[in-house]
């Protein structure tokens, strides 16, 4: 078995070619290969459709339960505001600057080196799976919800994401609804109280005034905003809809289906859901994952952003090293003692985990 140390220069050097390799989503392949490569190099059977690659333990047994780790390989497209080739991998200063540097590709190659550094232990009280996913930033349909039919049943996950290694107990659902308000087309000269802008207006004002009862102690309230309205092509015709787009950001207290049927309930407009599946996700602190995090210093929050913890089913933690604000950001970077810590950090938050 590889040390830690020539796990993590491994790593980094994985990252280095990912960074070098662009994958913006649903364009993943060249950097699936790369981490085809590196299972390849160790020795470790993997599987692969479409973009997304996993891999499962040595010793992988049916009667225990099922552990995933999870990070995308897919990027945003860069930002404008890039000084530097988003496509080279620069260090410079201690940090890592390339796109997908931070989100989520030190986390990525952290993971990969844990799973690695686990793979052929006999000892393991649980499976474990790691899966490289595509299409993450933009929830594509052969993401990491298109794999999960070729795995067992997971009993928990950890989702690699810039988190500075702290531990997000809990991640905010999205819920994204196309609003339709009706009305009566009529010239703007004639009398008309069946106008669909002022039939929007209550539209709009129960969205920012209605709030649903349950507050998360982790996620706080439901956030619902409407951030796009659209109505009308002439000066002197009054249309006969107003069209709306909300932005629902779902506690853990409420599933998706239970926010719509509550719109629904409450405005007088056709609902349409873009997506259901992108539910709120979260673990107990008492969970052993959190513990073990606690136990050595982490700290808890819960998580305003999204990610592939939205399509699954069961209890994860969403960590990784790197900072969420850096992502999407110009000149995005990772430092390099965030990987060495986070490759440390994540075996020995297994290790406790697994009571070895």
């Amino acid at each position: 078995m590889k040390n830690i140390e020539t796990l993590t220069q491994e790593a980094i050097a994985l990252l280095k070619a990912l960074i070098e390799t662009p994958s913006f989503s649903s364009e993943e392949d060249k950097t699936a290969i790369l981490i085809e490569n590196w299972f390849t190099q160790n020795n470790i059977p993997f599987e692969r459709e479409n973009n997304n690659v996993w891999a499962f333990n040595k010793y992988f047994d049916k009667a225990k339960p099922t552990l995933l780790l999870n990070s995308h390989h897919d990027t945003v497209k860069p930002n404008q505001g890039f000084t530097k080739n988003p496509f080279e991998a620069m260090a410079q200063d201690g940090k890592l600057f390339g796109l997908g540097s931070n989100d989520a590709g030190g986390a990525l190659v952290s993971l990969i080196a844990t799973f690695t550094y686990f793979y052929a232990n006999e000892k393991l009280p649980f499976n474990i799976v790691m899966v490289a996913s595509a299409e993450e930033e933009s929830s594509g349909k052969n993401g990491l919800n298109s794999v999960l039919k070729h795995l067992p049943q997971l009993d928990c996950a950890i989702v690699g994401e810039p988190t500075l290694m702290q531990l997000a107990i809990a991640e905010k659902g999205l819920l994204v609804l196309d609003i339709v308000v009706k009305g009566t087309a009529s010239h703007a000269a004639h009398n008309n109280p069946d106008n669909p802008i002022y039939n929007a207006m209550s539209v709009i004002d129960w969205f920012k005034t209605y709030q649903f009862e349950k507050i998360s102690e982790v996620l706080g309230p439901v956030k619902m905003t409407v951030t796009q309205v659209n109505a009308g092509k002439q000066h002197n015709v009054v249309p006969a809809e107003c069209h709306l787009v909300v932005d629902i950001r779902v506690n853990d207290c409420y599933s998706n289906i239970e926010i719509l049927e509550t719109v629904k309930a409450n405005v007088n407009a056709e609902v349409t859901p873009r997506s259901m599946h992108l539910n709120a996700s979260s673990i107990p602190i008492t969970h052993g994952l959190v513990q073990a995090g606690i136990a050595l210093g982490r700290t808890t929050y819960g998580s305003p952003t999204l990610s592939d913890q939205s399509v699954l089913y069961c209890k994860s933690l969403k960590l990784g090293p790197g900072e969420s604000l850096r992502s999407h950001s110009a000149d995005e970077f990772i430092y390099l003692h965030e990987i060495e810590e986070g490759i440390q950090l994540y075996i020995k938050i297994l290790t406790d985990f697994f009571k070895l």
